[in-house]
């Protein structure tokens, strides 16, 4: 009875989850709430939407975009299907440069499609590239290459298929060039397709993936290994056969067909944002572990009339994820990029605050197995 108290009371104190939503998971014993500071938003790039982005090692991050011009372009003004962005500088003073595509490029654009996972890693930029807007995108998904800081990109000669329903990969991001990293393996996360929709939704039931690979070998098909589940001990179990594969994250009530995953190092926890229920209306959940298997815990789950930006925004947004450049040392400041459709059709930034519990989780020292 009282560990049913208890966490009663810690969804109380959260206000921003209505006790009706149902989250799939339990509340986070480590972050108990997040606070949006909606004074600091920033809109940029109308008509380009989606925006995964990674801190490289040159220390500016970089971003991918759909369906517009990028910086300093509109919805027609630069369009392209699928572009490349350099941001430069700091949470409050920043400016975008249009890389691979857009309003006036520093290089043009050779192929079209859209991604939902970049990452730099030993000086080397990768994107998930899938073929088209829309279910388009399901088709297959491949991993691109650059070795010139975005500015030429290789696609790998194998690709994920949409038989084997895995969509629309996302990576987890640590720090700088990928420093900070739990170990040598570089982690990716699909949506588990379900049945064979024609427009964009959530999936239902929501499943999540998981594989990992060398950091050494993130070209070779062959060095991939899916999660599997666990072990009596809690480990990990890995396996080349990808229809061996358990899903690493679930909820009845559906996952978006994008999400993001990354780590706050201040925090000690991995981060992972997606959608719930129905898509382009703003239904956050945030959820964090110890772990990039899990086990997963409730930070946030917009619903109703307290969907991400009720009040402030347009709620029509459908894919969110962190910039770990602009994390503060402690990781309890952040700054949230989303996207959406309409209004939200666009780049933006939003700066927020995780309320910290008295009894942080440790940070695990399992090893991957």
């Amino acid at each position: 009875m009282l560990r049913w108290f208890g966490l009663l009371a810690m969804l109380i104190l959260r206000e921003a989850v209505p006790l009706s939503a149902a989250p799939p998971y339990p509340p986070s014993t480590a972050i108990g709430g997040v606070e949006f500071d909606w004074s600091t938003h920033v809109r940029l790039a109308p008509g380009s939407d989606n925006w995964p982005i990674t801190w490289a090692d040159d220390d500016h991050q970089y971003a991918s975009w759909g369906d517009g011009g990028g910086f300093g372009g509109t919805n027609t003004d630069g369009r392209v299907s699928l572009g490349f962005a350099r941001i430069e500088g700091d949470k409050r003073n920043y400016k975008g440069y249009n890389v691979w595509g857009g309003k006036a490029p520093e290089n043009a654009a050779r192929f079209g499609g859209k991604s939902y996972g970049v990452l730099c890693v030993d000086g080397v930029l990768y994107k998930w590239w899938g073929p088209g807007s829309g279910t388009t995108s399901y088709t297959e998904s491949r991993l691109c290459k650059s070795s010139n800081d975005g500015a030429t990109w290789t696609k790998a000669s194998w690709g994920f298929v949409k038989a084997q329903r895995l969509i629309m990969p996302t990576i987890l991001n640590f720090g700088r060039n990928y420093a900070g990293t739990r170990d040598e393996y570089v982690y990716h996360y699909f949506v588990r397709l379900q049945g064979d929709p024609s427009d964009l939704n959530v999936h239902v039931p929501g499943k999540i993936d998981l594989a990992r690979v060398p950091q050494k070998t993130l070209m070779d098909r062959t060095a991939y290994e899916f999660f599997a589940g666990t072990d009596e001990g809690g480990r990990p179990r890995w396996t080349s056969d990808p229809d061996e594969r358990r899903p690493v994250f679930e909820n009845p009530a559906g996952v978006g067909w994008n999400l993001s995953v990354s780590y706050n190092p201040g925090l000690k926890r991995y981060l992972l944002c997606t959608e719930h229920t129905a898509t382009f209306e703003g239904r956050l959940g945030m959820f964090d572990a110890p772990e990039p298997w899990g086990p997963w815990t409730t930070v946030l789950y917009t619903e109703g009339a307290e969907v991400f930006g009720a009040g402030r925004i347009e709620t029509s947004t459908f894919f969110w994820n962190f910039s770990n450049k602009w994390l503060s040392p402690d990781g309890r400041d952040f700054v949230l990029l989303f996207t959406g459709i309409n209004t939200n059709d666009s780049w933006n930034t939003v700066e927020g605050s995780f309320r910290v519990m008295p009894d942080t989780a440790p940070e695990s020292t399992a090893p991957a197995q």
